[in-house]
């Protein structure tokens, strides 16, 4: 599956901006870290495009989300593991591949980094830095659906915290215009 086919397949099923914003930030973000585990980018770069596929169409029932996606890239063609990876993210617990739990943590992070430049006077991914993350990393109010046990299950995988946020955010600031911060 090629880069393109699947972002057209995202803006066949998402209609939501944001989200797909989102789903960009998560896909740099892949890519960004497949690398230190000596994987290709590209499998690891789809799963975080197509990760939110379902979304509009399991809000209602959001116990499905994942499973729909699964079916949807079945039916696709996309390869098992990055159906795995698409379908294991939701779930309660990181599980699969490295490529899979980091799908996990870097949904959940995508939404830290982008609400610490919404609440900067610039609302700019360039005006701010891991450490002004880190500081708010533990305000409950700050970014409140950005779920900081999941970010932090990248920890298992041998990244530190603050390292795995510095690196997320340097990947997101490189697709600063396409995500619109």
């Amino acid at each position: 599956m090629q880069r393109e086919e699947a972002l057209n397949l995202v803006k066949k099923y998402v209609k939501n901006n944001n989200l797909i914003k989102h789903m960009l930030a998560a896909e740099t973000v892949m890519k960004h870290f497949a690398a230190r585990f000596g994987e290709d980018g590209s499998d690891w770069a789809i799963a975080g495009l197509v990760h939110d596929i379902d979304v509009e169409m399991t809000k209602d029932c959001p116990g499905l989300h994942g499973k729909k996606s699964a079916e949807i890239l079945k039916a696709n063609g996309f390869s098992d593991r990055i159906i795995e990876a698409v379908a294991n993210h939701p779930k309660d617990e990181p599980m699969g591949d490295n490529m899979s739990k980091m799908l996990y943590s870097a949904d959940q992070v995508t939404g830290l980094i982008v609400a610490g430049a919404l609440i900067h006077p610039d609302k700019k991914l360039a005006a701010i830095n891991g450490d002004f993350i880190m500081k708010r990393f533990n305000e409950k109010r700050f970014a409140a659906g950005a779920n900081r046990d999941r970010i932090k299950a990248v920890e298992k995988m041998g990244i530190p915290l603050s390292e795995f946020i510095d690196e997320s955010l340097k990947a997101m600031q490189a697709i600063h215009s396409e995500i619109g911060l």
